[in-house]
């Protein structure tokens, strides 16, 4: 049986800020337990809810030489929907409101993470044959494995795998910073190692010692070999193209199920959803106070209001959309401009703009379940989940043909009576308008179409049982 530890900054349902957290919490429940023992290890942050902390049993604590003085680190583990978790202690570092402050501090309190991960497994008798690293805050782990750890014969057989889930977030400040951090010596600030730029670089470490970097889409992974995606590491990423693959993230088809969801106001599958979806679409339209008219074509949002998000291309054609026979829904926060442009459409053209600027899960899911169309049409995406959950609703997205988008939404084609949604290729507000108003003539003059497209959506299977099949291929010949 080959063992597999996941290693990362965050992991539903303990703590979330983005995809990165559902890959962690529910890709190991998906694989093979006869043949592979897959565990998540992670802070034990202080604002973790209290009804996890109190299923967390205490295992053992010991102290660790971290910059001079000895560091308390506690170990905590627990069984959660069958996946087993372990949590590293320690307050000084793990205490705040969320999981991440400023970047200064970031750096320190992940580079005492990575640290104590592999000084805790030993301890914990749980000796991984695969290392699985998750974005920058856990790339110190390959480096440390190939120069401290590396006289310890309990890691002599360790493989790790560095996934990339964002590339435009790497753990970078000035090299004597980092080196600080790290206890690296000068041999690990050089060009082909930690320096990047005249920086340190912790993401570009754990690319560079792992023995297989993944990302998050098959697209994605080909992106970041350019220099438009590459974030100023696709040099890096092509010399190590024969260790790169790229594996779809998916989703858990449990939590979004549209026929047993009891956050939306009428379940549906896709034998009934022409006659039970658009009771969603009425209930959401009075709750939010929009308009209530079942024949309206409705565009959800559901997303951080970033550049990254291609929320300058919606700007630009922002009048344009909300015709008259369109209803906008957004849901999400972000930059103050893009937040105030939504409150101010909203405002502008009432019961057709609905501007929610929070986050809701319970709203999320009645967005997806209510509306026809789902917008994404982002500047770059390593894989994009809200794109696979607007399918599993059977609500249509309409995306630009980036990374995981291009993966996973297929271009719906008039001739061929195919595709799952509609796509553009070009990063530009009109061609991005033009999708737009070809998908509402297809909603309005070609129903019986439309429900077709409605139906292989909802028939695609973008389950994580794809992907950890995927992964499984991958440790096998590790």
């Amino acid at each position: 049986m080959k063992k597999i530890l996941f290693v990362a900054s965050e992991c539903v349902p303990f703590i979330k800020t983005g995809g990165l957290a559902d890959v962690v919490g529910s890709l190991p429940k998906y694989f093979d337990r006869e043949e592979f023992d897959v565990r998540v290890m992670i802070p034990k942050y202080t604002c973790i809810p209290q009804k996890y902390k109190d299923q967390m049993r205490y295992l053992t604590n010991f102290y660790m030489n971290y910059r001079y003085r000895d560091c308390y680190v506690g170990l905590f583990e627990m069984e959660y929907q069958g996946a087993h978790f372990y949590f590293i202690d320690n307050e000084e570092y793990f205490s705040g409101f969320g999981p991440y402050t400023d970047m200064y501090f970031d750096l320190q309190k992940f580079a005492f993470f990575s640290k104590a991960v592999l000084s805790a497994l030993p301890v914990l008798d749980f000796k991984p044959d695969i290392v699985h690293c998750h974005d920058w805050q856990t790339g110190l782990i390959p480096v440390h494995l190939h120069d401290r750890f590396q006289a310890n014969p309990f890691f002599w057989n360790t493989k790790t795998i560095m996934t990339i889930h964002n590339l435009k977030f790497q753990g970078v400040w000035d090299i004597k910073t980092i080196q600080s951090f790290s206890e690296l010596t000068d041999y690990y600030f050089t060009s082909d190692k930690l320096e990047a730029y005249k920086n340190g670089n912790m993401l570009k470490g754990g690319i560079v010692y792992a023995d297989k970097v993944t990302t998050v889409s098959r697209s994605y992974a080909e992106e970041i070999k350019t220099a438009y995606y590459g974030e100023g590491l696709d040099g890096l990423i092509r010399a190590k193209s024969n260790n790169l693959v790229g594996i779809v993230n998916g989703i858990d088809y449990e939590d979004y199920d549209p026929a047993t969801d009891d956050r939306i106001f009428c379940p549906y599958n896709s034998e009934n959803f022409r006659k039970n979806k658009g009771k969603n679409k009425i209930g959401l339209q009075r709750e939010l106070g929009l308009e209530e008219n079942p024949k309206a074509f409705m565009i959800g949002v559901v997303s951080r209001l970033t550049d990254q998000k291609g929320f300058d291309l919606i700007q630009c054609v922002m009048d344009e959309i909300c015709e008259p026979d369109v209803q906008l829904v957004v849901l999400g926060t972000g930059e103050n401009a893009y937040e105030n442009m939504f409150r101010h459409y909203a405002w502008k053209y009432q019961g057709r703009v609905s501007a929610n600027i929070f986050y809701s899960e319970e709203l999320s899911h009645k967005i997806y379940a209510a509306c026809d169309a789902f917008l994404m049409p982002s500047r770059f995406e390593p894989c994009g989940l809200s794109q696979l959950m607007a399918l599993r609703y059977g609500t249509i997205p309409i995306v630009r043909e980036t990374g995981g988008l291009r993966d996973t939404v297929e271009a719906y084609n008039q001739y061929e009576h195919t595709g799952t949604g509609f796509s553009f290729a070009n990063y530009n507000a009109h061609e991005m308008l033009g999708i737009i108003r070809y998908a509402k003539s297809v909603y309005y003059e070609k129903k019986r179409e439309w429900n077709r497209i409605v139906e292989r959506a909802m028939e695609a299977d973008f389950s994580w049982n794809a992907s950890a099949k995927q992964y499984e291929e991958l440790y096998k010949y590790m």
